[in-house]
């Protein structure tokens, strides 16, 4: 590659980056409709086997994708509401808790005044707020309704994710093979083994990491129904979607049980229960999911992690987020490659 070939490929790159931060308002449903569609091509490929075409086997994970989409949307939306208006009814009551057992301790301790840490102005809130919040979902979508442009622009998202992701499934073997075509000859074996390389890492990490989250969500919100607690569900749910950041799930998963468990029970034992299903939960995430899902091939510290759903948000938003993790992978990837070279040629060992 001549000299002037690089600079082209370097400023064809730079362009290509700054065009893409141009358009992240716009690029999240089409993001959000690649990962689905990276996700669901490998089933599509297993069905082809069973000599069905390419389009009806397109259509039936497009199906079952679709399904499980409105199933989220009309059974969860609605009980996590629903759970979240108990959660509220019954805060005043902890609060009159706190003011009376915790608030003397704790006065006793610092030595403030009681009458110093007054909430019952936290409480009257509440409690002149809390159908209101009850009815979070219907004022959201009445407050969406009174401006167009933003309630056209979520019609859009909602149907451009689903058309979008059925063409890429559709096509995705061609668009494959389009883009393995315009490789430079020369270059072809080494970008393809490093193209397979990060297919590999992206497959493991991302559809192991949806699994474990979804584990986790279910193993917190049985264990936390097993305990009695009424925001089961939403709670355990919240600590399995914000558990791809290690140890996030779990600290903002045992926090919120903690708060939930003192205000419906106003015990210490409740407590306890918490703490078991969090331990317990981490323990099968460290020694069952994780490895048998995840396994240890993406060699992603969770330092580098978190730094990269940090970076990824302040960058780019929620397009950055979605992008993130997978964009360290790959980073990974030619990282290790870059490495490898690097020891093995004549600058490391003259």
């Amino acid at each position: 590659m001549t000299d002037a070939q690089k600079w082209l490929v370097f400023s064809t790159v730079l362009l290509g980056i700054w065009v893409l931060y141009l358009l992240v308002p716009v690029l999240t449903p089409f993001v959000i409709a690649l990962l689905l569609a990276y996700l669901g091509d490998p089933v599509v490929d297993r069905l082809e086997k069973f000599r069905f075409s390419r389009t009806f086997a397109v259509i039936i994970v497009f199906t079952f994708m679709l399904f499980i989409g409105l199933a989220l949307l009309l059974i969860l939306i609605p009980l996590i509401e629903r759970q979240l208006a108990s959660f509220i009814r019954v805060f005043p009551e902890f609060i009159t808790w706190v003011q009376n057992n915790f608030v003397p301790r704790l006065a006793n301790t610092l030595g403030l005044e009681v009458g110093d840490i007054n909430l019952d102005a936290l409480k009257d809130t509440v409690m002149a707020n809390w159908q209101d919040i009850g009815n979070v979902l219907r004022q959201v979508i009445a407050k969406i309704t009174q401006s167009g442009q933003v309630l056209l622009g979520w019609l859009a998202y909602l149907l451009l994710i689903p058309v979008v992701t059925f063409y890429l499934l559709r096509d995705w073997d061609v668009l494959v093979r389009k883009v393995h075509e315009l490789i430079p000859r020369q270059h072809s074996p080494l970008i393809t083994k490093l193209a397979r390389n990060c297919d590999d890492v992206l497959a493991e990490f991302l559809r192991g990491q949806l699994l474990v989250m979804l584990g986790q969500g279910i193993i917190y919100s049985t264990g936390l129904w097993l305990a009695g607690l009424e925001v089961a569900l939403l709670i355990g749910m919240l600590a399995g979607l914000v558990s791809f950041v290690p140890y996030l799930g779990f600290i903002v998963g045992i926090s919120a049980a903690a708060v939930a468990a003192l205000v419906q029970f106003n015990d210490v034992i409740h407590l306890v229960y918490v703490l078991l299903v969090f331990g317990i939960g981490q323990v099968i995430e460290g020694m069952v999911l994780s490895p048998w899902l995840v396994g240890d091939r993406i060699g992603l510290h969770p330092v580098a992690v978190i730094f990269a759903v940090m970076a990824g948000g302040q960058l780019f938003g929620f397009f950055g987020v979605l992008l993130a993790l997978p964009a360290a992978a790959v980073i990974v990837v030619l990282l290790r490659h870059l490495r490898s070279h690097y020891l093995h040629s004549s600058f490391y060992t003259p």
